[in-house]
């Protein structure tokens, strides 16, 4: 049996594509569970899980919870127009075109290697309507015509820290911008004790929407652990009820605060400007053991 599994594991380790990319040492691991299904790191930190067969599946946990925000952002199967800021596997734009036919979208990833290494590995549909831009997320967004966008969905990260430039009041003036009149932002943010930089994140999205959302695993939110925490916001007011159910219904639950709850636990923080921006922080070396 030992050395059935240790000939399991030579395969998968031969089948697994190692190439360097803008961003560091990518890597494509198959997922052994599933036959057509791809973990891409970057220099060792999970970012994305694409499974090609069905790419409704979202494996990983903050994924799953922007799966969610697009689900209740329009009616079931209605099409829509999409912005990823950050692209990795192009998991999420996968989702949309598998769950909501005829969507248009745009996909902004600096890394111009990155972006060839998914292509050629694991390629979009040719039929979906992915446009894909290489240049820095908030040049790319500054291209969004006007009210545009029915979701703009941000998850940019360079050396597993979210840059400076995507944490302001600015940067949000331009999601604002390109977003239709109640459309919907929604950002993976990574953060861990003393939780500086979440709170610090909702000032700066209540600076600028006047309804918002945060899902979290609860070991995060109470300071416990590096993790990540969706972040989501609106002119309107979002289906927080429908997100509390998917988001406890999670294989990992995951608590949804909004409200007088939200605005207590940004524990008094000031919205970041681009002048005073910093990075996310540093995860920890155990995070992604």
């Amino acid at each position: 049996m030992a050395k059935s599994r240790n000939t399991r594991r030579e395969r998968d380790a031969d089948a697994s594509v190692v190439e360097a990319v803008d961003g560091g040492l990518a890597q494509l691991i198959p997922d052994r569970d599933r036959a057509r299904a791809w973990t891409l790191l970057i220099d060792g930190a999970p970012q994305s899980h694409v499974d090609l067969d069905d790419p409704s599946h979202l494996s990983f946990e903050y994924q799953r919870r922007l799966g969610h925000v697009i689900d209740l952002v329009a009616p079931t199967g209605k099409p829509l127009h999409v912005v990823h800021l950050g692209g990795g596997a192009f998991t999420l734009a996968r989702y949309v075109a598998a769950t909501r036919a005829r969507s248009t979208q745009q996909v902004v990833e600096r890394d111009a290697a990155l972006v060839r290494l998914v292509r050629r590995e694991l390629p979009l549909d040719p039929g979906a309507r992915i446009r894909v831009r290489s240049v820095d997320a908030r040049e790319g967004l500054a291209k969004v015509p006007d009210g545009w966008a029915d979701l703009v969905l941000a998850d940019v990260f360079s050396g597993a820290r979210t840059p400076a430039h995507l944490t302001s009041t600015e940067f949000l003036d331009e999601v604002r911008r390109a977003l239709r009149p109640g459309g919907v932002y929604a950002a993976n943010l990574a953060d861990g004790p003393p939780l500086a930089h979440l709170r610090g994140q909702i000032a700066t999205a209540a600076a600028r929407f006047p309804h918002l959302a945060l899902v979290a695993d609860p070991t995060v939110l109470r300071g416990k652990r590096f993790g990540n925490a969706v972040l989501v916001a609106s002119d309107l007011p979002l289906p927080t009820a429908e997100l509390t159910r998917r988001a406890a219904s999670d294989p990992h639950p995951g608590r949804v605060e909004h409200g007088r709850t939200l605005t207590d636990f940004s524990g008094g923080a000031v919205p970041v400007v681009d002048a005073s921006a910093v990075a996310s922080p540093a995860p920890p070396p155990s995070a992604f053991r």
